[in-house]
């Protein structure tokens, strides 16, 4: 109870230091918060690009229909596979005609293969997996082609990789930075308080009794912060959403992993800080 008055008492004695310290704090998590945000959006619609891989294999002309019917429920057992349709030659039709409206008279009198469609399961759906299922599905004797989209869904695959470590990069690089600010506002608490610190270990007082207000201080500074970063990011995507495009929000469990990680790095900067700092005090 004592830290946690002395560090209020830090609070009262420098409110123009603090609001300053909180105020950088808040805005370099709020940069954090947007590239979140955007990383949060990208993942979002590339998993609803992903949701639509299948894979398409094409049927001989003259297969029997119980066959067909034999081979999707066998592809459907799967591990991989999310569920498979066996596609008809007026079906295939009906669905050239409706994807390609503009261009629906080219297939007047056309005659379209029957196909298997093959939904692959979540998880499953990166280039080597899709390229292995395909594989199998050829196997069976009549099936003329496969088609999956190879080449896009490596793209894609590839851009998710990307986006995954440029989101651990540029994160790391923000909690340096809000490490790097909250330690600097500590240290400067540190020196204010050089004559009280002195006479405190003349009277028998522990590094660790001493360290612990500016502990306390820190993660209350990176709480602080991290609320104000997420009511500021919360603004932005509002603003987006009304003259943009419409985004998603972050729930409330990234929502509170957000404000523990502004405790965190508030945490480590106190101590950073305050253990390189008391040895010169």
């Amino acid at each position: 109870m004592r830290s946690l008055r002395d560090a209020l008492i830090t609070f009262r004695r420098t409110p123009l230091l603090s609001a300053l310290s909180i105020t950088t704090i808040a805005f370099s998590l709020f940069a954090f918060g947007l590239f979140g945000l955007v990383a949060l959006n990208i993942r979002e619609a590339l998993e609803r690009i992903e949701d639509r891989v299948e894979i398409r294999a094409f049927v001989a002309d003259g297969t029997a229909p119980e066959l067909i019917v034999q081979a999707a429920g066998d592809i459907a057992n799967y591990p991989e596979v999310l569920g498979t349709k066996t596609v008809s030659q007026d079906e295939a039709l009906v669905r050239a005609k409706k994807e390609l409206g503009d261009f629906r008279d080219v297939f007047e009198g056309a005659v379209l293969p029957a196909s298997i469609d093959v939904r692959l399961k979540p998880g499953f759906r990166d280039p080597a997996t899709v390229k292995r299922v395909s594989a199998r599905v050829k196997a069976f004797s009549f099936v003329d082609d496969i088609r999956y989209g190879e080449e896009w869904i490596e793209k894609l695959y590839r851009l998710r990789n990307i986006a995954g470590i440029a989101g651990i990069v540029l994160g790391l690089a923000f909690a340096g930075v809000s490490v790097i600010i909250i330690g600097a506002t500590i240290r400067m608490a540190v020196l204010s308080r050089a004559k009280e610190i002195a006479i405190m270990r003349l009277v028998g007082a522990t590094d660790a009794y001493i360290r612990r207000p500016f502990l306390i201080e820190g993660i209350a500074k990176g709480v602080l912060g991290g609320l104000l970063a997420l009511l500021l990011t919360y603004v932005a995507r509002t603003i987006i959403d009304r003259y943009l495009i419409q985004t998603i929000f972050f729930d409330t469990k990234i929502a509170l992993l957000g404000l523990l990680f502004g405790a965190l790095i508030g945490l480590v900067g106190s101590a950073f800080s305050v253990g390189r700092h008391l040895r010169h005090v």
